[in-house]
């Protein structure tokens, strides 16, 4: 329903010289020429209205959609930081310190799990070996030990501290050997030969080499030497991506898991990634007082690269409301308007500009209509600009 405000708004649309027209016209000759196109273009008259051939229509590469029923909303828009969804990633550390003898797996080769990444020689492996089998004759002895200790303890020939000690002894040796073969387990999660002292790293996922860090030749540092480690390769999937983002503590309220996502990254400008939230951190960040959110997106031709950054825009408070695309507004200073297909008359095309209120949100395809639209009405989303400098 038009309320009089808007009737009052509408009728100072009307009234206004057309402005559009005589902004694109330069001089007095070419506001003529503009008057002449639209007397032309308007056999009838009506100056809000233009007349079109089919011709003209298609030649001006005219576009009109249906007045309906859309989804609007509004959005928060953050930066955000592409990772790898570090389920599907696995990040390979050598358990031995020694040199790479050979790498066995190039950038962007495809792997499965526990095959063969790299061999390195590391006189670790022999150490674990002797260790485990020093340990396992420590503790045979111990055994022996506590058997005559105790043989003698029942002939009264040793005392019970004799047979105490030795209990202690045959407990150090089992514990160590226990040690031993936990160290030992813990190599065989690659292959290990201890004839020639090599190990050999393994995938521990299935995926794609997305990093290598080692060459052949160089010496690397165990996990369990107690030193500085180093990732020597990074294998995951891409098919699948996470975007973490921040978002401010005012707008925690109005973001859900499960809300639409979109995402925009330098490299390809046009190109819209569309995702949705699936994760937000139960507390924030004591420095910036912002929570992560995490956003998944589908991947499939790997375009989005981990470290990439992405502007995320998360789109919140949803509604079903009468819209039109952002692109069917024409701005005339401080009033908005659009182009509405008209029935056609005598072969041509009619078309009429009408004032709107709109409930313009930030970010959103579709603006609300609050007056001066009805539902099936056809407006112009391309074209407009052809429109106005007919009038």
């Amino acid at each position: 329903m038009k309320t009089p405000a808007f009737r009052s708004f509408a009728r100072a649309i009307r009234a206004l010289p057309w402005v559009v027209g005589a902004l694109a016209a330069g001089s007095q000759a070419s506001c003529r020429q503009s008057q002449a196109a639209a007397e032309a273009a308007s056999p009838q008259g009506d100056p809000g209205v233009v007349t079109l051939t089919p011709a003209q229509v298609a030649e001006a590469k005219i576009k009109v959609e249906v007045v309906g029923d859309q989804v609007v909303d509004d959005t928060v828009t953050t930066s955000g930081t592409v990772t790898l969804e570090d389920t599907l990633t696995g990040h390979v550390f050598s358990p031995v310190t020694g040199r790479v003898a050979s790498i066995l797996a190039e950038y962007g080769q495809r792997v499965k799990k526990g095959d063969p990444l790299a061999v390195i020689d590391s006189p670790d492996i022999g150490s674990a070996v002797s260790d485990s089998h020093k340990a396992g004759a420590d503790l045979i002895a111990a055994q022996h030990d506590l058997r005559r200790k105790k043989d003698l303890f029942d002939q009264h020939a040793a005392s019970a501290a004799d047979v105490e000690a030795s209990e202690d002894a045959y407990r150090t040796a089992k514990a160590e050997l226990e040690r031993a073969r936990q160290k030992q387990l813990l190599l065989h999660v690659g292959n290990v030969d201890s004839v020639t002292q090599t190990y050999t790293l393994t995938s521990p996922v299935d995926g794609e080499i997305l990093l290598r860090n080692i060459n052949p030749g160089i010496e690397v540092q165990g996990q369990y030497s107690g030193g500085a480690t180093q990732e020597l390769f990074t294998v995951g999937e891409l098919d699948k991506i996470w975007v973490f983002a921040d978002i401010y503590e005012i707008d925690m309220a109005r973001v859900h898991v499960g809300a639409p996502a979109a995402v925009t990254v330098l490299t390809y400008k046009d190109k819209v990634f569309q995702g949705k939230v699936d994760w937000i951190s139960g507390g924030l960040d004591p420095n910036t007082r912002t929570a992560k959110v995490r956003c998944t997106f589908d991947n499939p031709e790997h375009l989005l690269r981990p470290l990439m950054y992405a502007t995320v825009r998360i789109a919140v408070d949803q509604k079903k409301a009468l819209a039109i695309p952002r692109d069917a507004v024409v701005h005339l200073g401080e009033y908005r308007v659009v182009f509405v297909q008209l029935a056609d008359e005598d072969g041509h095309v009619r078309f009429e500009r009408l004032p709107v209120d709109l409930d313009e949100r930030e970010g959103s395809p579709w603006i609300a209509v609050k007056h001066g639209l009805d539902a099936g009405q056809k407006v112009v989303v391309a074209g407009s600009t052809y429109l106005s400098q007919r009038l």
